[in-house]
């Protein structure tokens, strides 16, 4: 073996945007993320044997956390992983990962695998999962995305047939996505035979005939939390909403597309395979669901009002 591999110095600088003295947790212990590491054996590095779980903080306040609990529990009973905490207990690491954190807008990331153990594709006994959760600033989609919309391509979806667990097993994903990102555009839009099933890391609506389209919740798309969400803006805005299977030929012909998730919120999608999408801007189906979507951001966390005392105080 070259000995000059033996002796090289891999590069340790910290991932960018990433804080190394920030607090992240890692089975029952808050500790800088600098210094939260786990087995090499462990099953989530060797088989992706694990699922996450990201939830979105506005001013402090988790949004739609109790769907996103219920899908976590879901995903840990999907892949036969008894849940290593109480729902309770859940609540309370997401409150104290957000009071650990300095900035008000944040992403907490939470990520369940089946533990460390000899390699072998069974199940083992009697080992402890690893439970690890991270916080990263939120710095919320801007206004120029807004306005302008997004770019998308379409690629064949490639990955296993259990979408609807959110599994760290995010290979399929992460090659589309990629595909996006060396053509210059925003999202990679997945294309199953002749079903138009989500996003590489969103869920994807079509405007037909002036209804929104949703991809039925089955085993071919995660059930994103936005999900059931849009699907409450969309009945409240006065819009007819349908889950069905989207054709290739749906998209072809669709006034609008818009994508929803975690990290984008709500955009349009204005351009797919460099053709514009509708009249190549955001449309009006966008605009009245991202004004009913900041509008339930701020029912649900609400800007903190100055006190009595401070309303008075200079």
């Amino acid at each position: 073996m070259n000995a000059s591999f033996l002796h090289h110095a891999f590069d340790s600088s910290f991932p960018e945007n990433l804080d190394p003295k920030s607090i992240a947790y890692l089975n029952g212990e808050f500790l800088a993320l600098e210094n939260a590491k786990v087995s090499a054996l462990d099953r989530g590095f060797l088989f992706a044997d694990g699922i996450y779980e990201v939830v979105p903080v506005y001013r402090r306040k988790p949004f739609l956390w109790s769907n996103h609990l219920r899908r976590l529990v879901r995903s840990l009973a999907a892949i036969q992983l008894p849940s290593p905490l109480r729902d309770e207990d859940w609540t309370e690491l997401v409150r104290q990962m957000i009071e650990h954190q300095a900035f008000d807008d944040q992403f907490i990331y939470l990520q369940i695998t089946r533990g460390s153990a000899k390699r072998d594709h069974a199940f083992p006994k009697k080992v402890r999962p690893t439970v690890f959760a991270m916080a990263t600033e939120f710095k919320r989609p801007s206004q120029v995305d807004r306005e302008n919309g997004l770019k998308a391509i379409t690629v064949g979806d490639e990955r296993w047939l259990r979408c609807d667990i959110k599994s760290v097993a995010l290979l399929g994903n992460v090659l589309a996505r990629q595909q996006a990102v060396d053509q210059d555009a925003h999202e990679a839009i997945l294309i199953r035979g002749d079903v138009v099933t989500e996003g590489a890391s969103s869920n994807i609506w079509l405007v037909v005939d002036d209804e929104l389209l949703g991809h039925p919740k089955d085993n071919l798309a995660l059930e994103g939390i936005r999900y059931s969400l849009i699907e409450e803006l969309a009945i409240s805005c006065g819009l007819r909403l349908s889950l069905r299977k989207r054709s290739p030929a749906d998209l072809a012909r669709a006034s609008e597309v818009l994508l929803s998730s975690a990290t984008k919120e709500l955009l349009a999608i204005t351009s797919i395979n460099q053709k514009p999408v509708g009249q190549g801007r955001p449309g009006p189906v966008f605009h009245q669901l991202r004004e009913a979507y900041d509008r339930a951001i701020d029912m649900e966390c609400p800007k903190a009002e100055l006190s009595e005392a401070g309303s008075s105080a200079g």
